[in-house]
């Protein structure tokens, strides 16, 4: 796990040199153990580094090899790479480290451009062949791993991170109105490749891109699975589904234990990190390391989990670490947050997050996470009425439960410089639905969660916050494998059960009622949610700050109503939507952007 950056340029001019160490140096805290730079012409690669396999010298980046004739620059894992070592070693390959980096590189030298489909694992990386004279970017196929692009005439530069390319100059930070009509609309989520800034894009996941010296490039999706039932699954029952689905969870779970530092797990209490818990014990880990937070409970609102998770903590004898904090840490707590935000996150979890990670970091460099079961598996409550929704009428039936507000609330919402005539977010809700390959309307929506939002909400809330303090945190559920049998699975087993039926069934085996048939919970963060106190005071000085006024994101009017004291009828929407709003703005504030 580690910050990759670089400048290519196709103008006959150097790379600015000084602008990758500047990127490099913004995202020191992803990768604190050690730097390098590597300049090769027209492309120059920057890295920091987080020492989680091969912590010697050997490991670290950028990695070239000369024999090759190859240069990488990495941030991630690679899960499989001991196999892919040995069949790399018996095809003729030597090895000088035992390195994942050096895996990466060896397997595009055998294989070009489809040494993607070989790796299995989370991932962004920079290549440069030098005999071709090409930089590929890649990146994993569930877009756990961040890349951002900042393209101007003549040259192109990518980062782990957004800020980090803000640090380089020379970046359009004009707001992008599709972008922001995304942001209003779908939790605060813009999908891959836009981001909130007109300059800055993203590489979606499972894309490959490779870019000649003269500045030609070409794109490709190198995996997509498709949503429908397969012939060869024909006569499978609801027992074979979960044998099926249990074995893959096994193996995914397996997979990421593979480091030469500990590994914890992030215990909610929930479903799905407690049966990440379980597996691992079912696996032979002894006295796992397991850590939970809670904060101050409010107007009858539980602000911790702890009671699942301390079960789940003795059932498997884990030294489990409980973190408490009160509101009087939040307000700092939030501003922290922001600025390590890649992009704006809306979510009022983001700020826990950050807290658990700080907590945890001081403990191991890599944990275990539960993050993207509820995609995967159906585990939202507007899945439900999707199993009896046509196939043509899922993007009414998802809009209707998820969007936070719709077009014509938008338009009265933003100032007149960013209203857009058409629903941006409501037809790339349609187009992406309306698909081929995905055989329900609920199959068509859980390929949408899993594809298109899932990258952009929490994979990406959990990579910024955990990486802010050098964490690595991996996700079983999102495993390759496991999501393309997913894909394929009935979705009446899915919903069953209220939802990851076919998940709860696994669970079974190894875990007790008492935690999976538990009303459904969220990370609470009580102060967050209702907005109040301290932290209202922070938001509304963000949304009434000059810097917001001359910006004019939103209307003044719109504004001053959410500010307004809402009656109890409206509370929690209005706090939603003010929090949406102000975090928006105090990201722009935070990070000079004008």
């Amino acid at each position: 796990m580690c910050g990759i950056s670089g400048e290519a340029r196709f103008d006959g001019r150097s790379p600015d040199a000084a602008a990758v160490t500047r990127m490099t140096e913004a995202m020191r805290s992803r990768g604190p153990d050690d730097e390098g730079l590597f300049a090769d012409g027209w492309v120059t690669l920057g890295h920091r580094r987080l020492t989680i396999i091969d912590l010697s010298d050997a490991g670290g980046q950028p990695m070239v090899r000369d024999d090759l004739g190859l240069a990488l620059v990495f941030n991630g894992c690679i899960y499989n790479y001991p196999e892919l070592r040995e069949e790399l070693r018996n095809a003729g390959y030597t090895f000088g480290s035992t390195s994942d980096t050096e895996v990466i590189l060896v397997a595009y030298a055998h294989w070009g451009e489809r040494f993607v489909d070989h790796l299995v694992g989370m991932f962004a990386i920079g290549l440069v062949d030098r005999a071709r004279q090409r930089l590929v970017l890649a990146r994993d196929r569930l877009g756990i791993k961040p890349l951002y692009l900042a393209e101007t005439p003549g040259r192109l530069r990518f980062a782990s991170t957004l800020p980090a390319l803000l640090a380089a100059g020379d970046v359009d930070t004009g707001i992008d109105p599709v972008a922001l009509h995304h942001y209003l609309s779908w939790h605060s989520i813009v999908p891959a490749p836009r981001t909130v800034l007109r300059g800055v894009r993203k590489l979606p996941p499972a894309t490959l891109r490779v870019i000649e010296a003269d500045g030609r490039s070409r794109e490709e999706v190198y995996w997509r699975p498709d949503y429908v039932r397969e012939p060869a699954d024909t006569g499978m029952d609801a027992a074979d589904w979960r044998a099926a689905i249990g074995d893959a969870l096994r193996a995914a779970v397996r997979r990421r234990l593979v480091a030469d530092v500990p590994v914890g797990v992030l215990l909610s209490g929930g479903l799905d990190s407690s049966l990440i818990v379980a597996l691992l014990a079912e696996a032979g880990q002894q006295h796992l390391r397991t850590f939970s937070i809670g904060f101050d409970s409010r107007d009858g609102e539980s602000g911790d989990e702890f009671h699942y998770s301390d079960l789940v903590a003795r059932a498997f004898d884990t030294d489990h670490h409980r973190i408490r904090l009160a509101d009087d840490d939040l307000v700092p707590a939030v501003r922290r947050a922001v600025l390590a935000m890649t992009e704006p996150m809306g979510s009022h979890d983001v700020v826990a997050f950050h807290l658990l990670s700080e907590q945890v970091a001081q403990h191991v460099k890599v944990a275990q996470s539960g993050q993207g079961a509820d995609e995967v598996f159906a585990g939202y409550g507007y899945h439900q009425p999707l199993t009896e929704a046509p196939r043509h009428s899922a993007a009414e039936t998802f809009a209707a439960a998820f969007f936070d507000r719709d077009h014509d609330e938008l338009r009265n919402l933003v100032g007149p410089e960013y209203a857009l005539e058409h629903d941006a977010s409501r037809e790339l809700l349609a187009g992406h639905l309306a698909a081929p390959g995905a055989q329900t309307a609920l199959d068509a929506v859980l390929r949408l969660d899993t594809h298109l939002m899932l990258p952009d909400d929490p994979v990406k809330r959990v990579d910024s916050m955990s990486m802010a303090w050098g964490l690595e945190v991996r996700t079983p559920f999102l495993d390759q494998d496991l999501v393309t049998l997913a894909a394929h699975c009935p979705p009446e087993h899915k919903v069953a059960q209220g939802g990851k039926g076919v998940l709860k069934e696994v669970a079974r085996e190894v875990l007790s009622a008492e935690v999976i048939d538990r009303r459904k919970g969220y990370f609470p963060v009580p102060a967050l949610r209702n907005v109040d106190g301290p932290v209202r005071e922070l938001v509304a000085e963000a949304l009434q700050a000059p810097a917001a006024r001359e910006r004019g994101l939103f209307r003044p009017e719109y504004v001053a109503h959410l500010l307004a004291e809402p009656d109890r009828a409206e509370a929690a929407a209005g706090s939603n939507k003010l929090w949406q709003l102000g975090l928006l703005e105090l990201w722009l504030q935070t990070h000079d952007i004008s």
